[in-house]
């Protein structure tokens, strides 16, 4: 990667966009000299501070690459409940006019739910590629549940980050073709064991230098 391609302006901004469930909220952080952005949803059961996002929003952007962490309006409302699949779709949908706005390659992108919704709506919104933190492949114990056919109709290129230990699906039960990185020990938040190997640190690094390798591909 050239040197005119990286470094990070050092801020975050926030912007809010209407959508038809309410406000929705993108937290920018916008590197110096961007050749991609990289859009990140949150999932069902908390939001943008998830570790795996603030990471790579934290490291992406001295790489070239900007991140825009994506608030679904049911958040921004302060609702502790997520709606239903076509709902966080519809949001999703209303923010990409923003995120095109940045006049960039967009990588559609987020963790657990975010990630579903990535996979659903990538091939409509023309999305570059679609990032997959912690993908529920199915509910816990229940693999005859798969959403398998969300990841692989995505109809881009996917890279699936997976914890070693997530009870919605571990690296080894996704289908052969997956490109599949795997957080050894990670559970569903990719947090690690305390006194395990890899530590916490080590477990982020494993995130974003594969989500950093992968983009540079892009």
């Amino acid at each position: 990667m050239s040197d005119d391609s990286t470094g990070t302006d050092g801020t975050g901004t926030t912007e809010e966009i209407a959508t038809p469930a309410g406000p929705a909220r993108i937290t920018w952080r916008r590197a110096v000299r961007p050749r991609l952005l990289l859009a990140l949803g949150h999932g069902a059961g908390g939001g943008v501070e998830a570790r795996d996002l603030r990471a790579l929003a934290d490291v992406l952007p001295a790489h070239g690459v900007s991140v825009a962490l994506v608030e679904q309006p049911w958040r921004v409302a302060g609702k502790r409940l997520a709606p239903a699949p076509g709902k966080l779709d519809e949001g999703w949908r209303a923010v990409w006019p923003a995120l095109e706005g940045a006049g960039l390659p967009v990588v559609s992108g987020g963790r657990s739910a975010g990630a579903r919704v990535a996979c659903r709506t990538a091939a409509e919104l023309g999305a570059r590629a679609v990032l997959a933190l912690a993908f529920p492949l199915h509910p816990p114990g229940k693999p005859e549940r798969s959403r398998a056919g969300e990841l692989t109709g995505a109809g881009v290129r996917t890279l699936v980050v997976q914890g070693g230990r997530d009870p919605f699906g571990r690296p080894g039960e996704f289908p052969e073709d997956t490109e599949v990185v795997e957080v050894p020990g990670g559970d569903h938040g990719f947090a690690v064991p305390k006194r395990g190997a890899p530590g916490q640190e080590e477990a982020l690094d494993v995130i974003t230098g594969a989500v950093r390798e992968w983009l540079a591909r892009e």
